[in-house]
C-alpha cells in the first residue's frame, strides 16, 4: 500500500510542478516588477516555495482526514450506495465477507503523511527556482 499511495502522491507532486511553472510564466511581470524594486531572488524564490508548500499541505492535510473518515465509516458508505442502488454490494455469498475490512494502523499512515509532504516540499523547488533565475529585462521587454 505504501509503494501504491507513493505513486499517487508523486503524480500529485508532479502536477503541483506543473501548475507552479505555469504560475510562474504568468507572474512574470510581477516577479520582475519585485525583482527591479529590490527583491532579492532568494526573496522571490521563498514567495513560490511557500506557494508551494502550502498547496502541499492543504491537499495532504485534506486527503488524510477524508481518508480516515471513508476508513472509519466504510462500512455505513457500502450500505448507503447498497441502499442507493438496491442490490446488494460486495454479497456476502460471493465474496465471503461480512463486512469490508478497513484497518489503519498509525505508523504507516504518518509514514505516508510525512512522504507526501516531503514530495510536495521537493516538488516545489524547481519552479521557486525558475522563478528566482527569471530576468526582469527578459520578463519586462515587451509589456
Amino acid at each position: 500500500m505504501f509503494m501504491i499511495l507513493t505513486l499517487i502522491v508523486l503524480v500529485a507532486a508532479l502536477n503541483i510542478i506543473s501548475g507552479l511553472i505555469m504560475l510562474v510564466k504568468d507572474k512574470g511581470s510581477d516577479i520582475a516588477i519585485l525583482r527591479t524594486m529590490g527583491a532579492s531572488s532568494g526573496a522571490i524564490m521563498r514567495i513560490f516555495f511557500m506557494t508551494g508548500a502550502a498547496i502541499g499541505l492543504v491537499g495532504t492535510f485534506a486527503g488524510v482526514l477524508l481518508g480516515v473518515i471513508v476508513c472509519i465509516n466504510i462500512e455505513k458508505i457500502r450500505a448507503f450506495f447498497s441502499w442507493l442502488s438496491g442490490t446488494v454490494l460486495f454479497d456476502p455469498q460471493l465474496y465471503f465477507l461480512s463486512q469490508l475490512p478497513a484497518k489503519m494502523e498509525v505508523g504507516e499512515t504518518v509514514s505516508v503523511v510525512v512522504m507526501a509532504l516531503t514530495l510536495s516540499f521537493f516538488a516545489t523547488i524547481f519552479p521557486a527556482w525558475r522563478a528566482s533565475k527569471l530576468d526582469p529585462v527578459q520578463a519586462l521587454r515587451y509589456e
